[in-house]
């Protein structure tokens, strides 16, 4: 079982990440009416975890917050590698996982050397779809439901 460690969102497109405490995810507007969020593909929310973070940053030999990622949510001890088609149950709502998070060109806009870093193994994180209504909070558990 993981935690959230992490909660953020863009109002709009070039707008600055805002970083939430605690925050309503809806089948609408995905986490705090992030402007991706709305429910026009599979992709409405973004995933990473710490340990990808983590490893992301050893690799470029600096840290970097890890809002530069630019997901909604950080999550720690969960293992997001290969796992399109499950689902994560935050605390008291599910996300579905639609597909890896493929870092684009942009993000070494952002960093020299991101995109290569967060290329690997998924370290990008995951997309997914709101599955249920709820309220994200830091410190949340987490869980990955592998669908059978």
């Amino acid at each position: 079982m993981g935690k959230v460690i992490g909660i953020a969102a863009q109002e709009k497109e070039n707008l600055p990440i805002t970083v939430y405490a605690s925050a309503k995810v809806s089948f609408n507007n995905g986490v705090a009416d992030d402007y991706r969020g709305a429910l026009k593909n599979d992709q409405q929310i973004t995933v990473i975890s710490q340990e990808s973070w983590d490893k992301v940053c050893e690799e470029l030999g600096t840290k970097l917050h890890w809002t530069l990622s630019n997901v909604n949510i950080i999550v720690e001890g969960i293992d997001l590698e290969d796992s399109k088609g499950n689902f994560l149950k935050i605390g008291n709502f599910y996300l579905e996982i639609t597909g890896e998070n493929t870092p684009t060109d942009k993000f070494d806009d952002v960093f020299t050397g991101l995109k290569e870093a967060l290329t690997p193994n998924w370290r990008g994180g995951v997309t997914a779809k709101v599955y249920s209504e709820g309220v994200i909070n830091e410190k949340d558990e987490v869980t990955l439901m592998i669908k059978e």
